[in-house]
């Protein structure tokens, strides 16, 4: 499982450090891709699986189920660690999420989520006003905390 919140640095190349508390669970290949609200999902390979099976059920005759898986795969790439345990992300990954300079990587319990820091403070800081309200619907799902 990913969890904790940890700030580093893209460099001039498009390369970031994973943390090391999440490199053996990523191993030395995994799947980097957009993810929503202009981060990057990151899934080791095993999860990507899984994930992939889920999305192949989708029904091809909806256009939402379309849009989605291309979203989705169009912008997937099969990434490695390097001997300092950087990540070289791609430019259309780096351009969608706004990653310039300071980032910010996130374990999010089966996935690793890579944000710019500005974009992950404006969200953190929106969603912080709402968290009780988000709570609350959760229950809808019998999630009780």
């Amino acid at each position: 499982m990913f969890m904790g919140e940890y700030q580093h640095s893209i460099d001039e190349k498009g390369r970031i450090i994973i943390p090391s508390k999440f490199r053996d669970s990523l191993g030395t290949a995994f799947i980097a891709t957009r993810g929503l609200d202009n981060c990057l999902f990151v899934y080791p390979m095993s999860e990507w699986s899984v994930l992939e099976q889920k999305l192949k059920t989708l029904p091809l005759m909806k256009s939402d189920a379309r849009a989605f898986t291309r979203f989705f795969f169009s912008g997937a790439t099969e990434c490695e660690l390097d001997k300092q345990g950087r990540v070289n992300i791609p430019s259309h990954l780096r351009e969608y999420a706004k990653l310039d300079k300071d980032c910010m990587v996130l374990g999010v319990s089966s996935r690793v989520e890579i944000w710019s820091k500005q974009t992950w403070e404006g969200y953190y800081e929106q969603s912080e006003q709402t968290f009780n309200e988000i709570a609350e619907k959760l229950v809808d799902f019998d999630f009780n905390f």
